[in-house]
């Protein structure tokens, strides 16, 4: 996993946290299916994401019409619907404007 490209700011950044239940039933292949389609939609800038217990995603969009369209994308709402009757304990969708933002990457490092 690498750490998102995003264009400079002014854009977007939805940020969905979760909690799991024990219920796989073609959770990875779900989640997997998201993010190929979410790449498709027009206004996708990238994603990051991480789970150990918890699990955050944060994605990068150019607008809130762009971050609305993604909602109403039927099969991003039926996994949606899964994810509330089976995978997921609790989650919260944060929707936050990204005004700046930085960074650092080395050149070349070795573990």
């Amino acid at each position: 996993m690498a750490i998102a490209q995003t264009p400079p700011p002014p854009y977007y950044a939805v940020i969905f946290t979760s909690l799991r239940t024990s219920i796989d039933n073609h959770y990875g292949p779900t989640s997997d299916r998201m993010v190929e389609l979410a790449q498709q939609q027009p206004g996708y800038l990238g994603h990051e994401s991480a789970r150990d217990g918890l699990g955050i995603t944060v994605s990068y969009w150019e607008s809130l019409e762009a971050i609305r369209n993604w909602k109403r994308n039927t099969e991003h709402a039926l996994a949606q619907a899964q994810g509330r009757d089976q995978w997921y304990r609790a989650y919260k969708t944060r929707i936050c404007y990204v005004e700046r933002d930085y960074g650092f990457e080395a050149d070349d490092f070795s573990d």
